[in-house]
């Protein structure tokens, strides 16, 4: 990594810090908040910068996210940054030792609800984006930063956003920006969720008859589920290293003490694998509630209504954009795991959506993360932006 960059970095950090605290000062709270006044920050900062930007709106026309697009002079690939503004909810705010919207800096961190995740981040792409607007004419392709506001609600409305959008190229990798120094995410476990709804006839619980009611029948359907055989890790030579989970995440189903329900329903959350997929995922839920019917017959076949299914994903250590994350560090001195989650990311929605490779994390560190007292750490800050900046230049360098 050339020198120049390393110094840049840290001449530019005074100025990312000023952006962000800004960003924390505009609560943004998914699915509670008003975005446009958090992004409308950005939008004021890319403006006074002439760096080209729109806003993305989902199909009911909901604000969901502000994209920003650096197109270089040459032919060759997109690729993306990407990080949220808006943030989870604050939680019990007698709790935080600060207020969540405070946005300054004490002993080195940055403090306040998104410092984390991932205001800081949002800030180091768009001035990254400026840097590559500035030797734009020189680069091939172009670079995205995407900064999704809707994506704490699990929806993740601005990326869906980005890969409908006709005008929008295509990415050919994704960069997401989470913290954390000591590791980035190069795949996940998918997922395949359902909505399970058992039946069985109404009635008194004083009664006479005796009558199984819905709730039995969904305890007995949770004991089938339970203990279901999933296979281990997958044994393929794919590296994927995880095993599919199975979580019965809910159960409502009746009201009072003397009527027996004639309905429950489950949430059933699985997580999948290269060698356990959604299929199986599906065969396995099936035979369980066929299971159901047969020993507890009801007065109508228990129904599966698939709520969501994304398939897993892994980047090897040498495919892009991780090998230009994993090398930028490396010219740094940092060394930097691998790891493939548990749990799914924006990555799984890439991975869905044409097999659009991407990676999440590699910040700085933080503490407070989705809990009280959320800061990031300082001290850090141009190493994550000197690693960025040279992961976006070797990969719009057309070799």
């Amino acid at each position: 990594m050339s020198e120049d960059l390393v110094a840049r970095a840290a001449q530019r950090s005074a100025s990312v810090i000023e952006l962000a605290q800004e960003l924390i000062r505009r609560p943004s709270r998914g699915g509670i908040d008003d975005y446009a006044p958090v992004l409308g920050v950005v939008e004021g900062w890319l403006s006074g910068r002439a760096l080209p930007h729109r806003r993305l709106h989902d199909e009911q026309g909901q604000l969901v996210g502000l994209l920003v697009e650096i197109e270089g002079g040459r032919p060759g690939s997109w690729w993306t940054l990407d990080a949220c503004v808006d943030t989870a909810s604050f939680g019990d705010e007698s709790a935080w030792s600060f207020p969540p919207t405070v946005g300054d800096v004490e002993s080195g961190w940055l403090r306040g609800r998104g410092a984390a995740d991932s205001k800081l981040a949002a800030s180091v792409f768009v001035h990254i984006a400026a840097d590559v607007h500035a030797c734009a004419a020189s680069l091939h392709g172009g670079l995205a930063v995407l900064l999704d506001v809707d994506e704490h609600t699990g929806d993740f409305g601005g990326a869906r956003a980005y890969l409908a959008d006709p005008e929008a190229a295509r990415p050919a990798g994704v960069m997401i920006g989470y913290p954390g120094m000591d590791e980035v995410v190069v795949g996940g476990r998918g997922l395949w969720r359902a909505t399970i709804t058992v039946y069985a006839p109404s009635g008194h619980s004083g009664s006479s008859r005796s009558v199984l009611g819905a709730v039995s029948r969904a305890a007995r359907l949770v004991q089938l589920l339970d203990s279901a055989d999933l296979p281990g890790p997958p044994n393929d030579g794919s590296g994927f290293p995880l095993a599919p989970k199975l979580s019965v995440t809910a159960i409502h189903g009746g009201q009072g003490f003397s009527v027996s329900p004639d309905r429950c329903e489950l949430n059933l959350d699985i997580r999948t694998t290269p060698a356990f997929d959604a299929q199986d995922a599906q065969t396995l839920v099936r035979k369980a509630v066929d299971e159901l019917d047969a020993e507890l017959p009801g007065p109508a076949p228990t129904r599966v209504e698939p709520i969501a299914c994304w398939p897993p994903f892994r980047l090897q250590d040498d495919e892009q954009p991780a090998a230009a994350l994993i090398q930028a560090a490396s010219s740094l001195g940092i060394a930097v795991r691998t790891k493939t989650a548990g749990p799914s990311n924006i990555g799984n929605l890439l991975a869905a959506e044409g097999g659009i490779p991407a990676t999440a994390g590699f910040g700085v560190p933080y503490v407070g993360l989705h809990g009280i007292d959320e800061r990031a750490r300082l001290a850090e800050l141009p190493q994550v932006y000197a690693v960025y900046h040279q992961a976006v230049l070797d990969l719009l360098s057309g070799g």
